[in-house]
């Protein structure tokens, strides 16, 4: 069993057995990796992963706001079309590669890849945003990504700047994601908080389900 997993079982557990019992979790990423789970959140870098009492379960549109061709009407969190399953397995050991490679965890590569594009290597939005991981121009130009539909040129350029956005906000996972929405000068201009921006809060809270099914 993986850590991380084993990790959050037994900060869940107490609260699993106690009908009564009544706790936020929140979860931590370090620069290095560790994941550490606490219903005590000591600094911003610690994200939201289970509020007490949950939902039975969210809804949101299978497709995102940033892709056009990622599907329609309504799925459950967690839950994967068969077409997507394959596309996510085919593409895991590219986004494993990429995950080591800038020391990301490629559970976030990948949470980041289904909001942006449901694994549709050929997903492009409104706004020009192209393949997996949904690459501007000017952004696959700033790293050297040169064909966006090339799932391994576009899950390399995605995961260079995911990275660099972790390490500019020192590892809050949540604003980095944000700032992979909204861009990070965005975040910043509101005092490096998730932006009032329905959209992106939106992004935030969907990215950070996926990641921590």
């Amino acid at each position: 069993m993986p850590r991380s997993i084993a990790s959050l079982i037994l900060v869940l557990l107490p609260v699993l057995m106690a009908k009564e019992a009544r706790a936020d979790v929140y979860k931590y990423v370090d620069g290095s990796g560790h994941v550490f789970y606490t219903d005590k959140p000591k600094h911003s870098g610690y994200a939201l992963i289970l509020r007490s009492p949950p939902p039975s379960f969210s809804f949101v549109r299978a497709s995102t706001p940033r892709s056009r061709s990622s599907g329609s009407g309504f799925k459950r969190y967690g839950e994967l079309s068969a077409a997507r399953a394959q596309r996510r397995e085919e593409l895991t050991p590219l986004i494993e590669a990429a995950a080591n490679r800038y020391s990301l965890d490629p559970a976030l590569l990948h949470a980041v890849i289904r909001a942006e594009s449901a694994y549709n290597p050929e997903a492009v939005s409104n706004k020009g945003a192209a393949g997996l991981m949904q690459l501007m121009p000017a952004t696959a130009s700033r790293f050297g990504v040169r064909d966006r539909f090339d799932p391994e040129d576009n899950i390399e350029g995605g995961a260079r700047y995911l990275s660099q956005l972790i390490d500019m906000f020192e590892s809050d996972i949540k604003l980095a994601v944000a700032a992979y929405n909204s861009g990070e000068n965005t975040v910043k201009k509101f005092g490096n908080q998730v932006p009032p921006i329905a959209e992106t809060q939106n992004y935030v809270d969907r990215v950070l389900s996926y990641y921590n099914r």
